[in-house]
């Protein structure tokens, strides 16, 4: 099973090579890896995160570990661009880095360098030769905010190799019971239902959010709806109700933002009344008269969702839908594609009725209805979201504490 596992690890490396001629994401992924350089930092803390999604998920331990660890260096390595683009230059690490490829002698390498003392993954990321280094020379690994189902290969017949990165595992902080259970299956009883990070994370976003320049003089006193993270068929959806609620005002915030995307949606829109973010400080005097508004840079949804009233979340027609406690910490009732069945808080908000699926226009412009028209029916369900978040928080401490009592 070694022998596939490193086989398609190479073969993963040589598809992101022939992709990166033409692909810009695969490229990065590429030349970040190229242009490598580790410090040699004794006792450093490693922290790892797929995305920019984890590294929002994991922010508030690795802040508390930074507080409490003041004398040791923080490592941040992220897998993909969309991370370690966004967050290279991240004041909570003293160096970041795209993880290497996951060989032995990367792994080696790599570990030898910044010699941590603790390693801290969050919620998926398992690569062999990384762990099995670390448990090799005593090296506490720790996953936070782990999820498990059913269908993921550690509990597959043919799993035996990726259960046995399991295995290399200090400790599983796990968002939930089901997950708990699964890990159990498998013998692994080094495990803490510590609940989701991300709540820790939205809620102290949404208490000390970032002030965003010429929102406020865009909303003008309007009603806004949110399209955030979106992807082109939820674009298409959400353009439909532009025109039916001529009194609202709305903010696309798509997930890609290649010139290319960007020009796509903004040819959906209702022509004339469409202003990109990037040109916010050329129009002034104009920006309150206008009704769309399309968010061409990276890193400001998770603050922008202060000024909305209405959030659809992107990702649902896809591979899943995006982070939709972003908008639920600020109180938004929260509409979704209908590929969600792997987000736990998602079917929890539909539960409460402060979250609500679709699949077609009609479903869309029903709920957008209901939401607009129904004022206490939109009040109940942006108390609920609201106290579902703030009740749910806590994960963080949990961790942190259990660490703490270890190390």
């Amino acid at each position: 099973m070694l022998l596939l596992y490193n086989a398609g690890i190479r073969l993963y490396f040589v598809s992101i090579w022939l992709a990166s001629f033409f692909n810009k994401k695969a490229r990065l992924w590429i030349n970040g890896r190229k242009e490598r350089a580790f410090i040699r930092y004794p006792e450093s803390i490693w922290f790892h995160f797929a995305s920019l999604g984890e590294f929002e998920q994991g922010r508030p331990v690795l802040e508390e570990i930074r507080r409490i660890y003041p004398a040791n260096k923080i490592v941040i390595t992220f897998f993909s661009p969309s991370g370690y683009e966004v967050r290279k230059n991240t004041p909570l690490a003293d160096a970041v880095y795209y993880l290497p490829l996951d060989t032995a002698k990367n792994a080696r390498e790599f570990i030898d360098t910044i010699q941590p003392k603790m390693a801290v993954f969050t919620k998926y990321e398992y690569w062999y030769h990384f762990f099995n280094e670390m448990h090799r020379r005593d090296i506490p690994v720790y996953i936070i905010s782990g999820i498990f189902r059913p269908g993921q290969i550690f509990f597959k017949w043919y799993g035996s190799l990726h259960r046995k990165i399991l295995v290399f595992v200090n400790y599983f902080f796990v968002q939930d019971e089901p997950s708990r259970q699964l890990l159990h299956s498998l013998g692994l009883n080094n495990v803490i239902i510590s609940g989701d990070t991300r709540f820790d994370s939205v809620w102290s976003n949404a208490e000390h959010p970032k002030q965003i320049p010429g929102i406020t003089e865009f909303k003008n006193g309007h009603k806004i709806f949110i399209a955030g993270s979106t992807w082109p068929q939820d674009e298409k959806l959400v353009a439909t109700l532009v025109t039916q609620y001529p009194k609202w005002k709305f903010i696309f915030a798509p997930h890609e933002i290649s010139e290319e995307k960007i020009k796509k949606l903004i040819d959906l829109l209702p022509g004339g009344s469409v202003l990109r973010y990037s040109e916010i400080s050329n129009l002034k005097s104009q920006i309150s008269n206008l009704s769309i508004m399309v968010i061409d840079n990276i890193g400001m949804l998770s603050s922008l969702y202060q000024y909305g009233d209405i959030a659809y979340i992107g990702g649902g027609f896809g591979a899943g839908i995006h982070n939709t406690l972003e908008a639920a910490a600020f109180g938004l009732p929260v509409i979704f594609g209908p590929d969600y069945a792997r987000f736990k808080e998602a079917h929890d908000v539909i539960a409460l009725k402060a979250g609500f699926s679709i699949s077609d226009e009609k479903g869309l412009k029903a709920i957008t209805d209901k939401l607009i028209n129904d004022q206490a029916f939109y009040d109940a369900a942006r108390k609920k979201i609201a106290a579902y978040v703030q009740e749910h928080k806590g994960a963080t401490m949990t961790i942190v504490k259990k660490i703490k009592s270890i190390d």
